[in-house]
């Protein structure tokens, strides 16, 4: 069976999501492209020539010449590389939901021929593409995996918001089914990546590989948190001690809070079920969860007592939340754990409200029931805490964001956004 070469390939990308679109866009300078979403309303904004996720600029959007958007699967027959970018999330139980995944597998099942390769990028546990996914492919196509049809993965390395590590400057681990199509697959993202490639040895080492970039900074965040809890308890400032810390070359810059969005806070699950699966319990991966996860009951309890030492009743209290999104700059809302503190909250009987300008007021509505405002009033609230370090609120100053608050008011700095002699309280 032979391969197409470079300048054969025509590339199908399913899911335009943060992932998909801005690798669609640098394809698309490139080869023949054809972006393809479920998402009817997804398909329609970009071929108006935006994103919604800020993630690629309208120019850039523009510039990718030979890239063309469609909701029909059918638009994709003509492709002989295809390349999966929908998300992995967790259940409600904390275990891996391939749903997505085999529902793109089904997809390609009625579209994939002979020769044809088809690229996972999806984060998912060791084993994942050759034993979940490509036999629904084999499935719906009745074509034999590396006899008529080829598989490879190459890891998502996308920072929602970064402006600075982009596809094409960061390194990419790619590989493939077999060590043919593993050099193909190579060359194909070498083509557009000037950071370069690493080419794994198996398509299970390349997914190990991704698994555990995310588990390893969930592990070092999970011990900062804690060493923020230990040092609140001892009365220091974690800031200074991370400070005088960081002076030594090897330590690592790693700052408490919290811990969402749709790679740190799931992907870690990924692996703890794989080892699991297999007889083994990863307490050290699992203890860092559980750390993570309670960080937004932690800060909201740590919030609660500070303010009835001032003698601020809670119940009843107006609290304000700045940011409201997973992460500063970026108006990503999956996984935040922002959402944590609300409930908690409001659960101690105070009335809270979310301020974040980067956010979709419908999308918070629909995904966590919050309506966000659009203007704060001034000197109304008992509470504000500042929860992500947007580049506005960084803007304002602790001096304009205290005019939010009452006269007797606290101010709670998540992120050491504002200076320590400004605020009340800092994680």
């Amino acid at each position: 069976m032979s391969l197409p070469t470079l300048d054969q390939i025509h590339i199908g990308i399913i899911g335009l999501g943060y992932v998909g679109l801005p690798l669609a866009v640098e394809f698309g300078k490139h080869y023949p492209v054809v972006g393809f979403d479920i998402s009817r309303e997804r398909i329609a904004e970009l071929e108006a020539g935006h994103d919604s996720t800020l993630e690629v600029e309208d120019e850039m959007l523009a510039a990718a010449s030979r890239l063309s958007f469609s909701a029909d699967p059918e638009a994709l027959r003509a492709c002989n590389v295809y390349i999966v970018t929908v998300p992995t999330p967790i259940s409600g139980q904390k275990q891996p939901d391939l749903t997505p995944l085999l529902k793109a597998s089904e997809t390609l099942g009625g579209l994939v021929s002979r020769g044809d390769i088809v690229i996972y990028e999806s984060t998912v546990y060791p084993g994942a593409t050759e034993e979940d996914c490509i036999p629904v492919i084999e499935r719906h196509s009745g074509l034999r995996f590396n006899e008529d049809f080829f598989a490879g993965y190459s890891p998502e390395r996308i920072n929602p918001g970064d402006k600075e590590h982009r596809v094409t400057t960061i390194k990419k681990v790619t590989s493939g089914s077999t060590p043919e199509v593993a050099d193909l697959v190579d060359a194909l993202y070498r083509s557009i990546i000037t950071a370069g490639t690493h080419k794994a040895s198996s398509i299970r080492v390349a997914e190990a590989a991704k698994v555990i970039e995310n588990t390893q900074r969930d592990l070092n965040i999970a011990l900062v948190n804690e060493l923020a809890i230990i040092f609140n308890k001892l009365g220091i400032d974690t800031e200074e001690v991370l400070e005088a810390a960081g002076t030594k070359w090897n330590f690592l810059p790693f700052r408490p809070g919290l811990v969402g969005g749709h790679c740190i806070g799931i992907d870690p699950y990924y692996l703890t079920y794989k080892a699991q699966s297999v007889g083994y319990i990863p307490d050290v991966i699992l203890a860092g969860r559980r750390i993570n996860s309670n960080m937004g009951a932690y800060v909201a309890d740590e919030m609660v007592k500070a303010m009835l030492k001032r003698r601020i009743h809670v119940a009843g209290s107006r609290i304000l939340i700045l940011g409201l999104t997973f992460k500063e700059n970026c108006p990503d809302l999956r996984n935040t754990r922002v959402i944590d503190i609300v409930q908690a909250l409001r659960e101690y009987g105070a009335e809270v409200d979310v301020y974040d300008p980067w956010v979709d007021p419908q999308e918070a509505g629909d995904e966590y029931g919050i309506e966000p405002l659009t203007t704060v009033p001034e000197g109304t609230y008992d509470g504000i805490m500042l929860a992500v370090a947007h580049r506005e609120f960084r803007a304002l100053g602790a001096e304009s964001i205290r005019r939010w608050g009452k006269p007797e008011h606290l101010l709670y700095d998540l992120k050491y956004v504002l200076p320590a002699d400004a605020v009340d309280l800092r994680l």
